[in-house]
């Protein structure tokens, strides 16, 4: 298996045999990728804010620190709900599962992949999913 592909020169085709060893290692390398921004995004709040956790002596100063502070905090937890997806997403390439719906078993399809990685369901099947999710709302 190819493990280190330049994903700036790999183009995916449909053309190819579906998740052969070089989409696997295309996707592992764009999930990777991915991941690594995300904990470097991450790295940055923490220093930002621990950079700004001065006191403020202006009530307003300190009201604003702390909006700001909680607005950043909960992107950090979508984040790491994010990593956990990537996660999966990269322990389904090592076991073989990687780019089949979770739901019919079927190829997700790779522009839907290439767009969001994380997919765990075919287009269809998510539609599928967002109507059933949307008349239960309803109800």
């Amino acid at each position: 298996m190819n493990k280190n592909i330049d994903l700036s020169s790999y183009v995916l085709s449909d053309n190819e045999e579906f998740m052969n060893p070089n989409q696997r290692a295309y996707f592992r390398a764009k999930l990777i990728a991915w991941k690594n921004d995300i904990l470097r995004e991450a790295r940055e709040t923490l220093d930002n804010l621990a950079a700004e956790s001065a006191n403020h002596p202006d009530l307003a100063d300190r009201a604003s620190s702390e909006t700001d502070r909680s607005i950043e905090l909960r992107a950090r937890d979508r984040q790491r709900k994010l990593i956990s997806k990537i996660d999966a997403a990269l322990r389904r390439i090592d076991e073989g599962t990687y780019g089949y719906c979770e739901e019919t078993g079927e190829p997700i399809g790779l522009k839907r992949l290439d767009a969001r990685p994380i997919a765990t369901l075919s287009i269809e099947a998510q539609e599928r999913h967002e109507r059933r999710e949307k008349v239960y709302r309803d109800e």
